[in-house]
């Protein structure tokens, strides 16, 4: 047997719509005072400033040299450090 559907009065809907008004102005008024605050601040800007578009950073060929002995270096350094550690 199908249920009824369930019909809501006009006085709870009145009612909700009612809580929902005073929500929505606690809420602006919550926002002014934010706002307010934000306008006192001096040197701050209101939104972040924007990202820049940055030059992309190449290394030159020296640098890469530099990083990868440097790197071979770390490698060598661990591979000989597990090796003893095997031998113990």
């Amino acid at each position: 047997m199908p249920r009824p559907k369930r019909v809501i009065g006009d006085s709870i809907l009145t009612a909700a719509l009612a809580g929902l008004e005073a929500q929505k102005q606690r809420i602006e008024q919550q926002m002014a005072q934010v706002r307010s605050l934000l306008g006192k601040r001096r040197g701050e800007a209101l939104a972040p400033a924007p990202a820049r578009p940055g030059r992309k950073r190449r290394l030159s060929a020296a640098a890469r040299q530099r990083i990868s002995d440097a790197q071979k270096r770390r490698w060598e350094s661990y591979r000989k450090q597990r090796a003893a550690e095997a031998k113990s």
